[in-house]
């Protein structure tokens, strides 16, 4: 497969050579290269794939379209940041959807990276200034997914107080609510998506990115990577340094208090379905009433492992919660079902898989 790198990037940056082809989603096609100068860099083309968009033809070329869009946007904004947060983008070729940009190496990252990793995510969110109307805003859960997790909570022969359901109706308000401060939003800030260098982390694949409320990212941590391949667990004292230096850093570099409650996030992520399965599948089906049927392996632990996490975590973090108190004992009679009803269940890994 040839790199794809037109008269308008050679012009700019020279012929490509040494190209290599790397793995990479269904949606795109990436090369490592080596630039005229000598210096390194990947080229990446957005390319449309009916299955991973949910679309056919004309719509899939315009999902690919908007994933570049995205993309592009959400680099040509975080690069804006120093310390950098991204690697540089060093050319585009908007008619075949490339990018090209810095080469930068990834290293195993050490123990206790979930603190990087949120000092990391604090700088990006931070990126945002007021002038990225080109990006979407953020999608939270809704009256559906409410309705889809009341039926499985019944399914799973719970009794829902009024309470908890007017709890999650408020939850939903909440969720869609716009920001006291707008953050830059990765959109899949995962393990493989986070590169560990001598400098500090670069983000890269920006296809999700949106505008919305940092903490729907930071909950990734303790929520368990919510829409990634790669559930991992850590201990608390770990996850609360992690989160008080996403806080520092936000507020060191927007001079604003992070705004919003992360329970309210993690329960944000318990409630959506569609977080049981990778993205070409969302969207489909009620995913919760199908894991009560039966479970399915994605990645690092199956749908019903994921569910317990997350089940766990908001039992935990909603329980003394004054908005959320209902809905955090729910979680924890569905919880203690979910392992009386599927004892062989096994645990979330707390140990980062190789990326």
């Amino acid at each position: 497969m040839a790199v794809p790198f037109g008269d308008r990037l050679r012009d700019e940056l020279g012929p490509p050579r040494r190209a290599r082809l790397l793995d990479s989603s269904p949606r795109s096609a990436v090369w490592r290269i080596e630039l005229a100068d000598g210096t390194a860099a990947v080229v990446k083309q957005l390319v449309a794939d009916e299955a991973a968009d949910g679309a056919r033809g004309e719509a899939a070329d315009a999902a690919a379209d908007e994933r570049y869009r995205r993309e592009t946007t959400a680099l040509r904004f975080a690069g804006r940041v120093r310390p950098a947060v991204v690697p540089r983008l060093l050319g585009t070729d908007p008619d075949d959807r490339v990018l090209v940009l810095e080469h930068v190496e990834h290293r195993t990252p050490a123990q206790g990276w979930q603190i990087v990793y949120a000092q990391g995510l604090a700088r990006l969110h931070a990126a945002a200034t007021g002038d990225e109307a080109e990006l979407p805003r953020w999608t939270g859960p809704g009256e559906r997914d409410v309705t889809a997790f009341l039926a499985f909570a019944r399914r799973l022969g719970a009794t829902v107080p009024a309470s908890a359901e007017d709890e999650l109706g408020a939850l939903v308000h909440r969720l869609g609510a716009p920001a006291g401060r707008t953050a830059l939003l990765h959109g899949d800030p995962c393990p493989g998506n986070d590169l560990h260098t001598r400098d500090g982390i670069r983000f890269v694949d920006f296809e999700q990115a949106c505008l919305g409320n940092g903490l729907m990212e930071l909950a990734y941590l303790r929520i368990g990577f919510p829409t990634c391949w790669c559930v991992t667990d850590a201990a608390e004292p770990m996850l609360s340094e992690a989160e008080e230096m996403y806080r520092t850093t936000w507020r060191a570099a927007t001079g604003t208090e992070v705004d919003g409650d992360l329970a309210d996030a993690c329960a944000g992520w318990l409630i959506r379905g569609d977080a049981l399965v990778e993205r070409a599948r969302r969207g489909t089906v009620d995913r919760l009433a199908r894991a009560v049927d039966e479970d399915w392996k994605w990645g690092t632990v199956t749908a019903r492992e994921r569910l317990l996490h997350r089940l766990d975590v908001v039992a935990g973090t909603a329980g003394c919660h004054e908005a959320l108190g209902a809905l955090g004992a729910l979680a924890g009679d569905l919880r203690d079902r979910v392992r009386q009803r599927w004892p062989r269940l096994g645990t979330v890994p707390t140990r980062r898989p190789s990326s």
